[in-house]
């Protein structure tokens, strides 16, 4: 049973796993510069149905089966969950209903997608209104597509966010390709914002990430490092990363918790023997063209009979039956469905 909130000590309530817990009423969170984002933070897919609108049935029962299991956060309005993808209106509503299912299990951590200042401002009031508790920055994109992008641009926008909503931020570090990859001097002026809390870690590049992590050990206050490259969640925690904001924990929730925990116990033969068996699946689901992991995680979502439906919104395309059989055949191999049969939802 989840402890009442009244439980935690006023303002922001941490757990000895790292969690974090706010108080519905706090106008403000105190404690939130001394807290380290790490653990799991999963990031869910959205059901939906076939007519490509929001399955609000399933979202609420994977939603709770995610939440029993206890992870650091739960993630909303993500690439995952195709935010991109979606209406203002639809990731307000799916805010509210996270919360609502969530309770007070863990914290509610919504994605940001934007394109300007002052309209994630205004719609990141819209979130926390609606019950998020703290934000994933995306990138403003096209703005902040490709390299380099100015560190002033990028610290003045978080900045300008966090002095408007008010929320604890994690900061969204793409592929290097992509834009923008917070070099050394970006992280040291970012940590000036005391709502900054972390950094999903999501460049898909170990040469980065490890750079990313050292320069995070040099800072002068700890932000969380929390890998978003589904490849290489193992090795990334075994750099130094303090755990992960990761689509792959929508589907081996359990799992990766176990591994992490693993990892910060020094029990490496267990984390991985864990990974030894995940490890597949997730390399073969991020493989390029990386956009193609929502449909092949929601083909496995199915299997393990978590949702209905492994639609995904156009222009979006599923996946084919030889995709689908390998996704199969590579999560009985997980051992998160058994061989020649759907497992049932815990």
């Amino acid at each position: 049973m989840v402890p009442p909130v009244e439980a935690f000590p006023a303002k922001a309530r941490t757990g000895a796993a790292g969690r974090l817990f706010f108080h519905p009423h706090d106008d403000r969170m105190d404690a939130m510069t001394t807290f380290t984002a790490k653990g799991i933070v999963a990031a869910p897919v959205l059901p939906m149905l076939p007519d490509f609108s929001i399955d609000w049935e399933s979202l609420r029962s994977y939603l709770a089966w995610i939440a029993r299991q206890r992870p650091t956060a739960i993630a909303m309005n993500m690439d995952a969950s195709e935010g991109p993808a979606l209406t203002r209106e639809e990731m307000l509503e799916i805010v509210r209903v996270s919360r609502q299912v969530i309770g007070e299990a863990c914290p509610l951590v919504s994605g940001l997608i934007v394109g300007s200042t002052a309209e994630a401002v205004a719609f990141g009031k819209a979130l926390k209104a609606a019950g998020a508790q703290g934000l994933a920055i995306f990138p403003p994109f096209p703005t902040f597509l490709g390299n380099p992008v100015p560190t002033r641009m990028i610290y003045e926008y978080h900045k300008a966010i966090a002095d408007g909503v008010d929320l604890p931020l994690i900061a969204f570090q793409f592929p290097k390709a992509w834009g923008p990859d917070f070099p050394p001097e970006t992280l040291r002026e970012l940590v000036k914002i005391p709502q900054l809390i972390g950094l999903k870690e999501a460049s898909f590049d170990t040469t980065k990430t490890v750079e990313t992590i050292d320069t995070a050990r040099a800072l002068p206050r700890k932000i969380g490092i929390l890998t978003g490259s589904d490849t290489f969640i193992l090795e990334a925690m075994i750099f130094g990363c303090d755990g992960a904001l990761i689509g792959f924990a929508g589907t081996a929730t359990a799992e990766l918790i176990q591994m992490h925990q693993a990892v910060v116990a020094r029990d490496f033969p267990t984390a991985f023997a864990i990974w030894d068996r995940l490890g597949p699946l997730a390399r073969y689901a991020w493989r390029p063209p990386i956009r193609d992991y929502r449909p092949r995680m929601k083909e496995v979502l199915v299997l393990q009979g978590l949702i209905r439906h492994a639609a995904v919104r156009p222009p979006q395309l599923p996946v084919d039956e030889a995709e689908r059989a390998e996704l199969r055949r590579l999560a009985e191999q997980a051992r998160l469905i058994p061989r020649g049969g759907q497992r049932a939802a815990a």
